[in-house]
Order: structure tokens, then C-alpha cells, then sequence
């Protein structure tokens, strides 16, 4: 007898259809079996059930479900909800079944993911945010491999990328209103920004200083769960990033940017729970209902013109062809992030061009990367980054633009791993626009990234001795 069996006949399992809707507020049974779910993922040939064939299993109440690989090894790219016709959470409902699984005591079916997952949380318990290199050591001695991408993490910890000491956060008691709110934007830069993405931070926010936009930090911001919280707990999940946005209504702000795409994704849902747009089995007594969530590509070409970013311009980068990735959860699903263009994006494209630099055709804008497959199965995540950088240097591309630090870590970091012919520099959005405004390299930051973007560069004389 399977697991799922036993713990099914151990005691009256409430039918998945009815679980599911109490977990994620999701009706399974307006699924019509159209497969667009499983046609679009990205993973779905990796899969033992395809995202279709577990719609139909909860339909049918088939608990052997709940021993599927799939469940856990779905990356929550949103490209299954985005597609899906009767607008039905697929991401949410994969999460849901991770949560029933164990609340059923049915093992994982890839035990290292749901291992990461608990990692991952005991640090968000304890510290209130994720120190990267802890969590890294803890995970891979755990799994006894110990020595597991020593490589790439000597080089991140050389670059200053990798920190040995952990950050606190603790959600305030007592907030005070900022002066002149209406001109200011809350600015969560999430756990990566403390470490692995530093670079990406400062640039973010020298970047948007030049641009007359003021960020105001949230104070002892806690994590926002990112992709372990609701494959673990649904109250955590929604508690952590909701903390968020009573901190900013608190502080009289009107709207919260981040520069993670997974942070704000997470936001996002707070956001549309708060407001009543999102089914969900957590009340939120109205907190945080008056906070907009928005990632920093939208804060950013929402409050300035491409004409003006242009105008701020001192060293147009003329000749450089890049290829802009925003990949999974920028625009997905589009049903909350309200993106103009899904499947295809743009606004980062103009962004780009009003830089001075040109950006090429390609079909691999919101392929997803992986995600945090790269630190539980990283073959999987190098397969998938391996496609999105084939595609874009088939394309023309010199470079790789990306806002999400997930994103920049898999394909900057990993590249090496791929074995490509020749490697391509992975630039933040935010890096080549503190190069355009004219502060150079250093403020830059380009010496921190692990395929140097600094001779391509200088082969386009973008960069003068005075700028290096």
C-alpha cells in the first residue's frame, strides 16, 4: 500500500477538491483539461504527473498525487496560472499539495527540496531574514556535500558577494509616519540585497536617486518567505510579506517597490489578499489594503519617461547590443501583476534604449531560469539557463539585462558550469544605468559580477580610464 493511501485510510482525509479549496481558495473543478498548463511549463517533460494530469488527479480525489515528483519540483514560474483559461492558481494549488502532503504525513517526493524549504524557514523564525552563505553551509552539510559549488561560492565570497555574518530583522511594534510621503516610495530590497546581490542594491538605488525617485527602507523588515514560505506554511506565507505592507501604510506610503522579483511576487499576493482580489482562508481585517506593490522596472518607467531617463544620460551606450530577460515573475501571472505585455514584454526594452544601447529580438524574455532549483537540483536549473542563454546569444545579444537577482545569479554565477563555447556578461538593469549616467564602472560595480562585462565593454569604448 502507498504512503498516500495508508495516511489516506489512517483516518476520514478530507477529499483534495474540498482541501484545496480551503487552502488556496482554488476550485479544481472548473478545469476543463485544456493541457495549456502543461504545453506552456517549462518543466513539464521533467515531471511524472504534467500540471493537467494533477488537476485531474485532485478532481478525482486520487491521493497518490501527493506522492508525485512534480508537486515538488515545480518551479513556480506562473506560466501555467498565466495560460490557464478559467484562471485558476496551478502555482498555488502545486504549493497547496505540498502542505496537504505533509499535514498527511506522506513523505516528499524529492526530500532535498522539501529539506531546503525547512532550511530556508528556521532562518526566517530565528533571524527574520535568510543570511545566504549560513543557509548554504547548513543545507549542503546537511546533504552531506559539503563541498558542493565550493567553486562558485570562493569566487562569490572573493567579489564580496557572500556574507559570513547574518542580518536581523524583527517586524515593529511602533511605526512613525514619514515627512512628505506623497513624494517618496517604500523600497523593500529583500535578503539577497544583503549579500549575494549588493551590487544590484546599490546601483537600484543610486540609479533612482539620479532619477529624482526616493526610496525609504521599511525599518527591520523581515523576510517576504520568498519560495519556501508557501510550500511550508499558507499562514506564514501570507503573514511575512503582509508585515510588510501595514509597515508601509503605517508609514503613510501609498506604494512598496522591490527589485527581487520573487519579493515582489510575494508582495504582490499580500497585496491582492489585502484587498480582496485573491481567495484566501486569512483575514486581513483591512491592513495594508492601501499599499500598492510594484517591482522596480514599473516604479521606475511609471514615474519617468524614457525621454527623461534619456535626458539624464552623460555616456549613451551606442553599440552595445543586449538582450533584456525579465523572466518568470515580473509580469507573471497577469492577472496581478497587471503587466501591459505577459509573454512579451517591453518596458524594460525602452528602458534600455533610452540608455543609448539597442536590444534584440528574442524568444526567451520569460523563460524561466530555474529559480531556487539551482541550490536543490542544480542540473535542472542549468538545463533551463543554459536554453536562455543559447537563445539569447543566437539572437545577437553581447549581453544579458536582467532585474531579479534569482535571475542574475543562475545565469552570471553558473555560467562557467554550462560549458558554453564563450561566456556572456550578465548585467543588472541598474548597472548599465549608473554606467550611462556617467559614474563609471566603479560606482557600477562591475568588478563584482563573475563573467567580467568590463572587456566587452571597453571593446564598445564604453568605458574611459577616467570611468574605470
Amino acid at each position: 500500500m502507498t504512503n498516500a493511501i495508508a495516511a489516506s485510510n489512517s483516518h476520514a482525509a478530507e477529499p483534495l477538491p474540498q482541501a484545496l479549496l480551503a487552502h488556496v481558495g482554488q476550485n479544481v473543478f472548473r478545469c476543463y483539461q485544456c493541457s495549456k498548463c502543461s504545453s506552456g511549463c517549462p518543466l513539464a517533460d521533467r515531471f511524472d504527473l504534467t500540471p493537467n494530469q494533477v488537476m485531474r488527479s485532485i478532481q478525482l480525489n486520487d491521493p497518490l498525487v501527493l506522492e508525485s515528483k512534480a508537486i515538488w519540483l515545480c518551479a513556480s514560474c506562473q506560466t501555467c496560472t498565466t495560460r490557464c483559461p478559467q484562471e485558476i492558481d496551478v502555482t498555488g494549488v502545486m504549493n497547496a499539495l505540498r502542505i496537504e502532503a505533509k499535514q498527511r504525513g506522506i513523505p516528499p517526493a524529492i526530500p532535498e527540496i522539501a529539506r531546503f524549504n525547512e532550511y530556508f524557514m528556521r532562518f526566517v523564525r530565528k533571524l527574520g531574514r535568510v543570511p545566504e552563505l549560513p543557509l548554504i553551509l547548513a543545507y549542503n552539510l546537511r546533504e552531506k556535500k559539503p563541498f558542493r559549488d565550493l567553486g562558485m561560492g570562493f569566487q562569490l565570497i572573493k567579489r564580496g558577494r557572500l556574507k559570513f555574518l547574518p542580518h536581523f530583522g524583527r517586524v515593529p511594534k511602533n511605526v512613525k509616519p514619514i515627512a512628505e510621503p506623497n513624494n517618496k516610495v517604500g523600497y523593500f530590497p529583500g535578503c539577497a540585497s544583503l549579500s549575494s546581490a549588493a551590487e544590484y542594491d546599490r546601483t537600484a538605488r543610486m540609479a533612482a536617486e539620479h532619477l529624482g525617485i526616493q526610496f525609504v527602507e521599511p525599518p527591520n523588515w523581515v523576510c517576504c518567505g520568498a519560495s519556501s514560505a508557501h510550500a511550508i506554511d499558507e499562514k506564514e506565507a501570507h503573514e511575512l510579506p503582509m508585515s510588510t505592507l501595514s509597515t508601509i501604510e503605517q508609514m503613510g506610503l501609498d506604494t512598496v517597490t522591490s527589485p527581487c522579483s520573487n519579493c515582489f511576487s510575494r508582495l504582490k499576493a499580500a497585496e491582492q489578499t489585502a484587498k480582496g482580489d485573491l481567495p484566501s482562508s486569512h483575514e486581513t481585517g483591512g491592513v495594508g489594503s492601501e499599499v500598492r506593490v510594484q517591482h522596480l522596472l514599473d516604479t521606475i518607467m511609471d514615474r519617468v519617461s524614457p525621454e527623461q531617463i534619456k535626458s539624464k544620460v552623460a555616456r549613451p551606450l551606442s553599440g552595445l547590443k543586449v538582450a533584456c530577460y525579465y523572466g518568470c515573475l515580473i509580469t507573471r501571472p497577469g492577472q496581478a501583476t497587471g503587466a501591459e505585455h505577459v509573454e512579451y514584454p517591453i518596458k524594460m526594452d525602452r528602458m534600455i534604449r533610452a540608455l543609448g544601447a539597442e536590444t534584440v529580438e528574442w524568444s526567451c524574455k520569460t523563460e524561466c531560469c530555474g529559480g531556487a532549483l539551482g541550490l536543490t537540483q542544480a542540473d535542472v536549473a542549468m538545463e533551463m539557463s543554459r536554453k536562455v542563454l543559447a537563445d539569447a546569444r543566437d539572437c545577437g545579444a553581447e549581453a544579458v539585462v536582467t532585474m531579479c537577482p534569482l535571475c542574475h545569479m543562475n545565469l552570471d554565477a553558473r555560467q562557467r558550469a554550462l560549458e558554453l563555447d564563450r561566456e556572456i556578461p550578465i548585467l543588472h538593469a541598474t548597472q548599465l544605468m549608473v554606467l550611462a549616467f556617467g559614474k563609471g564602472s566603479k560606482a557600477a560595480l562591475l568588478n563584482k559580477n563573475l563573467v567580467d562585462p568590463r572587456p566587452m565593454l571597453e571593446s564598445k569604448q564604453l568605458l574611459s580610464d577616467a570611468a574605470r
